[in-house]
């Protein structure tokens, strides 16, 4: 017994007269340390943070139950927020975050709704705030540029180059009073300016604008350039390089690009369906896939949208002034109805073949005056040029595009 009194004391100072430990300098930088993470205006680092997507049948209020938010206090969130955000609007496949508590119940704080890449609903409801409001993330703009030669279509074009289809639908809406997309022909090139938008450089968020393009067809260059003529309506359009507006009184055809004349207006035409019988064609017949989008060339009121069995099958007429009407036939479905206001370039049905017809196509019909007439005959009046006072402005916009258009040069 008197052995381990005398041990005990001696372990107890010798423990006590230990020196400190220290730590070699080249181990303390080697300890990891928390990177500092923000995203949506919010420190992640301080919350348990919660990725998921809402399921087919899933509401706000499901899943905020789930993550430990009693119905009372949803029912208020809601009816705070409902300026802001209408829960019941929220959709199945969309993304979201919750921020929730750093402990073990982990309960929910902020819900962060991603209507895009680039924007979010954000409603925070801690303690006894609660609010709502959109984010919109920094969006990175990046001019870039492009050329290619037509093979057999713009689109095909478009394709080999790995274009998106966006790109090639507005460069044939730019071009659409100007070009006829199924008269291109091989060997036509084309370059132009565009935009592509980006979220912290490396995510992309989508195409901004086309500022500049030509179009080399028939041995023309084809300018277009994106001007802002009226600041106070902020209203944009393309130009050539005179200052004239691209854009005219009505389009060339009422399909975009896919398409081919099968049959032009012509009142001696035979038509093989009457039995070969001489009968006036007082329309001109595009031929394209069923389904492809039918446009109304110029801006009007509907006064016709019907179906006859035998004849003209599912078709719409549009009245745009007390001069011009025109008349869209053997749709396979319309989509506009009489008294509607529709725009030039608007959908208002898809090609079919009802009526009497065999082919898929869409007989477009131009009427002047009340009578029925070509339209690639009429002189039909463009659209107005640039005031005077804008045209130096406009040429000193153009001169740095035109120049960058220029030495664009062409992939071999």
């Amino acid at each position: 017994m008197k052995k381990t009194l005398l041990i005990l004391p001696l372990l107890l100072t010798l423990f006590s007269c230990k020196p400190d430990v220290e730590i070699p300098t080249e181990e303390i930088a080697a300890i990891p340390v928390p990177k500092i993470i923000y995203e949506y205006g919010f420190k992640l680092n301080d919350y348990t943070v919660i990725n998921g997507t809402i399921k087919k049948g899933e509401s706000f209020g499901i899943i905020l139950d789930r993550h430990h938010v009693d119905y009372p206090v949803i029912n208020k969130i809601v009816a705070t927020i409902k300026d802001t955000f209408d829960v019941r609007r929220v959709r199945a496949g969309k993304s979201y975050t919750i921020l929730a508590s750093k402990d073990s119940l982990e309960k929910a704080q902020v819900f962060i709704y991603k209507n895009s890449k680039a924007t979010a609903t954000i409603i925070e409801f801690n303690d006894s705030i609660i609010s709502g409001y959109k984010y919109r993330k920094k969006i990175k703009t990046i001019e870039k540029e492009v050329s290619g030669k037509i093979f057999s279509s713009l689109s095909v074009s478009m394709d080999s180059l790995r274009l998106n289809s966006y790109l090639t639908n507005t460069i044939a809406d730019i071009y659409a009073w100007t070009l006829d997309f199924y008269k291109l022909q091989k060997g036509d090139e084309f370059k132009f300016i565009y935009e592509e938008k980006f979220i912290n450089d490396s995510t992309f968020v989508g195409y901004g604008d086309i500022k500049a393009a030509v179009f080399k067809h028939k041995g023309r260059d084809l300018y277009a350039y994106r001007f802002l003529a009226d600041s106070i309506k902020g209203i944009t359009e393309y130009y050539d390089e005179k200052g004239n507006m691209l854009r005219s009184q009505f389009l060339k055809s009422p399909i975009k690009f896919q398409y081919r004349i099968s049959s032009r207006y012509n009142l001696k035409r035979r038509i093989a369906y009457y039995g070969n019988k001489i009968k006036p064609h007082k329309g001109t017949d595009f031929a394209a896939n069923e389904g492809t989008p039918i446009m109304a060339t110029a801006s009007g009121t509907v006064i016709e949208s019907a179906y006859h069995r035998r004849g003209n099958g599912h078709f719409v007429k549009i009245k745009h002034n007390n001069i011009y009407a025109t008349q869209y036939l053997h749709m396979r479905k319309r989509k506009v109805r009489k008294g509607q206001y529709v725009k030039q370039g608007e959908v208002i049905g898809w090609v079919g073949r009802t009526g009497s017809t065999e082919g898929r196509h869409v007989c477009y019909r131009f009427w002047k005056h009340g009578r029925q007439v070509d339209p690639f005959k009429q002189k039909l009046p463009p659209a107005k040029p640039l005031k005077k006072k804008l045209q130096p402005v406009y040429l000193k916009h153009i001169a740095p595009l035109k120049e960058q258009l220029n030495q664009i040069t062409f992939s071999k």
